[in-house]
């Protein structure tokens, strides 16, 4: 299945305390569960003001619903086309 990353515009999401970090992750998953097993959220990363978010799902489309649906902004949905890491250069 492919897997996307999505950019979220977030001004201040780096200063988010634990406890906002926990209500987002519990709003996101509330939807997937609602959504379905074909999307699922693998991982997100959270700098200064933006989030860099990780999904596996059939489309585009299915992750811009996921944000619709969760009040998420969703400025930029990429499909990965290659992982490479340092053990890529060791191939």
């Amino acid at each position: 299945m492919p897997r996307y990353v999505v950019e979220r515009n977030i001004p201040g999401a780096g200063g988010w305390s634990a406890e906002q970090m926990r209500k987002v992750a519990e709003k996101s998953r509330a939807v997937l569960r609602e959504m379905g097993p074909e999307i699922q959220w693998v991982t997100s990363y959270v700098t200064g003001d933006r989030l860099y978010c990780v999904y596996i799902a059939p489309s585009q489309e299915l992750i811009r619903g996921h944000a619709a649906r969760g009040g998420f902004p969703c400025d930029r949905v990429s499909a990965v086309h290659a992982v490479i890491d340092p053990t890529t250069a060791e191939q």
